[in-house]
């Protein structure tokens, strides 16, 4: 298949948002006045494509128009201007305990559920062990969904939903309300549903998870499309934009696609990278020992500052990120000019283009004092051990025992 799966053209949606309401006749003639409200369009002339067989998030703070662009593409709300089309089956899980009865039990609603989606009783059937085992509710199955937890709602709906077979599956946020194990679970399903040529449509807070798992993205900002390209530039350009101390831009030391922000107490001025010698290096080598050392500038005296880095790859999956509180290395307090290093034995990534970056926040790695993301670039050459695949080397050594 090739093309869209999902076309939106246009489209607006308008709510009324009152001030004032009658909620009866009484009312209205009591207070002698009509209802007052206000116009509100919660999205406005959206139009973006997602390719067929591809994995598409929508990216944006809470009120940008991210569900109800979900609830337009779903049938659930029509919009006021424009026109949406889905290729294919399309299933979706948008929020919590959607299309389930409280008082019927997990079984029962995996009935009413599929049904709702468009499976036949026999085709329920023939899936339900399945269902039942994905969601790993096989104990509390026969029990009403009233008494389910949170989690327990998004692990039964999820995996109805997965079940049905679309051609087009659309997630809202409601899988963050799982455990770690089945958000992994997820993650996984959403590789081979992939790898079958579905197409996923995921609204995400977690850009980590955007970058490792969709090809593009889509930026709403205020009902209305910021940006629409790779998750890794959409993630990159979102998080620079929604840093509220942030001081510097996307164009800071001059330094393509670097974003800088933090509070300004304390400074990142410059990062070295130095041999065992303490001398430049000119080039990376697998093996080779490394410092890297912080140029820093505390305006201000700050106390327990914790600097880190963060090294990733160009498609933005973190490899290893490293901090001083980890490593039990937090001054008291410090300030004026000066350098922290970093000490590596061995840099044991693999040959291949790196990028990282480098902050400093407080103790407790919330408040950022200064964040500079991507700032250098890594290009990481053969060495020893000499190794070819993956991203880190495990440094082993090999031996052929005896053949007889």
């Amino acid at each position: 298949m090739t093309g869209a799966a999902v076309v939106v053209d246009g489209v607006s949606k308008r709510y009324r948002l009152y001030h004032e309401r009658n909620q009866s006749l009484k009312a209205a003639i009591m207070r002698r006045r009509r209802s007052t409200a206000d116009e509100f369009w919660a999205l406005k002339d959206v139009s973006l494509e997602v390719p067929t067989g591809s994995t598409f998030a929508l990216v944006g703070e809470n009120g940008s128009g991210k569900s109800t662009l979900m609830k337009c593409v779903t049938r659930i709300l029509r919009p006021d201007a424009g026109s949406l089309k889905v290729e294919g089956k399309a299933s979706a899980l948008l929020e919590l305990g959607a299309g389930f009865h409280p008082e019927l039990t997990g079984r029962e609603n995996v009935y009413l559920n599929g049904s709702i989606l468009g499976l036949s009783r026999r085709d329920i059937n023939h899936k339900f062990d399945g269902i039942v085992d994905f969601a790993g509710l096989s104990q509390f199955i026969d029990q009403p969904v009233k008494n389910y937890s949170s989690g327990m709602y998004v692990r039964l709906g999820f995996s109805v939903a997965i079940n049905v077979d679309p051609d087009v599956l659309l997630v809202d946020e409601v899988l963050a309300v799982g455990d770690e194990a089945f958000q992994r679970k997820c993650q996984e399903k959403f590789v081979d549903l992939k790898a079958e040529g579905k197409t996923i449509v995921l609204v995400s807070h977690n850009l980590e998870t955007v970058q490792n798992l969709c090809d593009h993205a889509a930026w709403l900002d205020h009902g209305q499309v910021k940006l629409v390209d790779t998750a890794r530039r959409v993630a990159d350009e979102y998080l620079s934009a929604v840093q509220v101390d942030r001081t510097v831009d996307d164009t800071a030391d001059g330094v393509p696609g670097h974003a800088r922000w933090g509070s300004g107490e304390a400074r990142i001025d410059d990062v070295e990278l130095l041999d065992a010698t303490g001398s430049p290096l000119a080039r990376l080598h697998t093996g080779q020992a490394l410092t890297v050392r912080f140029h820093c500038t505390f305006h201000e005296t700050v106390e327990r500052p914790v600097l880190g880095i963060a090294i990733h790859t160009i498609e933005g999956v973190v490899v290893t990120g490293p901090n001083a509180r980890d490593a039990g290395c937090v001054p008291e307090r410090l300030s004026g000019k000066g350098h922290v290093d970093l000490h590596i034995e061995r840099l044991m990534l693999v040959p291949g283009t790196y990028e990282a970056t480098v902050a400093i926040h407080d103790y407790a790695e919330v408040h950022p004092y200064d964040f500079r993301h991507r700032l250098l670039r890594l290009e990481v050459e053969s060495g020893e051990p000499r190794e070819s695949h993956g991203l880190v080397s495990l440094g082993g050594r090999w031996e052929i025992g005896a053949f007889g």
